[in-house]
C-alpha cells in the first residue's frame, strides 16, 4: 500500500470505469463508481454498489496478474481458512484503457493494523495457518514463479544487485556489515524443497481484519508456484516479540527457509529505505526498524545453527 500513486494511475477514475461497465457489463450500469479509501500501487479499485468492485492495473507489468488471479483464486478458495476475493467478471481494454481488468466481490473488513486486532498473537497463528493452507493447495498447472510475481518464489539472489547498491547507499546510516552478513547466509541458503503455493505479498495492507481477526486475504496478483520463503517477511514486517514467536512456531518452516526470509525482509526494507530516509522519516523509522529486528534475528538464530537445518528456529 502506498500514499503516493504511481503515474500509471492517471486517467484510470470513475468515468473511466463507468464507461467501461456501460459498455461491457450493462447490467451494473446504474450502480454508483466511488474509489476505495485506501488503494493499492498496483491496481486502482473502486466500489461498485454496495457489493462489489472493479479493479484496473496501472501499468503493463500488473496487467497479467488479472487471468491469474481470475483463473486460480476460485480454485484456491475453498481450500484457504479465511476469505479471498471473489470473481465476478473479467473486463477487457477498451473506452481508451489498454488492460484486462476485473469485477469482484467486495470483501467488508479492516486494513489489519493493530488497533483492528484484539489479539496480536493469534493473529499470527491465523495468518501463518493461512499460509500453511496455501502451502497445501494443489499446484498442478499453476504459475510457476518469475516475472509475472515479481520474482517472489525465485532465490533472493535475484535481487542481489539492487541489495548490494542500497548497502553502498547506506553506508554510515546502518550497520552494512552484520546486514551484508544476513543477505549472504539469504543467499547461502538454497532452496531445495518441492514447490508449493505463495501469496507474495503477506502484509497488512493485505489482510483484512473484522471483529478483530482475520477474516480475508487480498491481492494475489505477486502469487505463484515456488519457493514459500517470500511469504515469511511478516514476521519482521508486522509482528514482534511474542507475536512473532507465536507466528514462528505455527507455520515452522526449516532454518534455510527462514534465512531467506530474512533476506527477503531486508531487501524490501533497505530498498525503502534508500528510497525515503531524506524524505519520509516516518517511512524511514519503520524501514529502520524492520532491519534492525531482521540483524538481531539473525544475530539470535543465524550465527548458531548451520545451513541446511530442518527444525524451524
Amino acid at each position: 500500500m502506498v500514499t503516493t500513486p504511481p503515474d500509471g494511475r492517471a486517467g484510470i477514475d470513475a468515468a473511466l470505469v463507468k464507461r467501461l461497465i456501460a459498455a461491457q457489463f450493462p447490467q451494473w450500469s446504474g450502480m454508483p463508481v466511488t474509489p476505495v479509501e485506501v488503494d493499492g500501487w498496483d491496481n486502482r479499485t473502486f466500489r461498485l454498489g454496495d457489493d462489489m468492485t472493479a479493479r484496473l492495473p496501472t501499468a503493463p507489468g500488473y496487467a497479467p496478474a488479472v487471468a491469474k488471479e481470475n483463473h486460480w483464486l476460485p480454485r484456491l478458495a475453498p481450500s484457504l481458512p479465511v476469505a479471498v476475493p471473489p470473481i465476478l467478471a473479467m473486463g477487457t481494454p477498451g473506452e481508451g484503457y489498454p488492460f484486462p481488468w476485473s469485477v469482484r466481490g467486495w470483501l467488508s473488513g479492516e486494513r489489519a493494523d493493530r488497533g483492528h486486532i484484539d489479539d496480536v498473537s493469534q493473529f499470527a497463528v491465523s495468518v501463518a495457518e493461512f499460509i500453511l493452507a496455501l502451502q497445501r493447495c494443489a499446484i498442478t498447472g499453476g504459475p510457476l514463479a518469475g516475472e509475472h510475481s515479481g520474482f517472489r518464489g525465485v532465490s533472493p539472489a535475484h535481487y542481489d544487485d539492487d541489495t548490494r547498491r542500497c548497502l553502498v547507499t547506506l553506508k554510515d546510516r546502518i550497520d552494512t556489515g552484520r546486514a551484508a552478513a544476513v543477505w549472504e547466509a539469504a543467499l547461502a541458503a538454497q532452496w531445495r524443497g518441492a514447490p508449493v503455493w505463495f501469496h507474495g505479498d503477506i502484509a497488512a495492507g493485505n489482510l483484512l481484519v473484522a471483529n478483530g481477526r482475520l477474516t480475508a486475504v487480498i491481492d494475489f496478483g505477486t502469487s505463484g508456484i515456488g519457493d514459500p520463503a517470500c511469504d515469511l517477511a511478516i514476521a519482521w514486517g508486522m509482528f514482534s516479540g511474542e507475536s512473532r514467536e507465536a507466528f514462528r512456531r505455527a507455520v515452522g518452516q526449516d532454518d534455510d527457509t527462514w534465512a531467506r526470509a530474512r533476506g527477503w525482509a531486508l531487501w524490501k526494507s533497505l530498498l525503502t529505505l534508500t528510497e525515503c530516509i531524506d524524505t519520509d522519516q516516518e517511512q524511514a523509522a519503520a524501514s529502520q526498524r524492520v532491519i534492525g529486528e531482521v540483524l538481531a534475528d539473525h544475530d539470535r538464530f543465524g550465527r548458531t545453527r548451520p545451513l541446511g537445518g530442518q527444525g524451524s528456529p
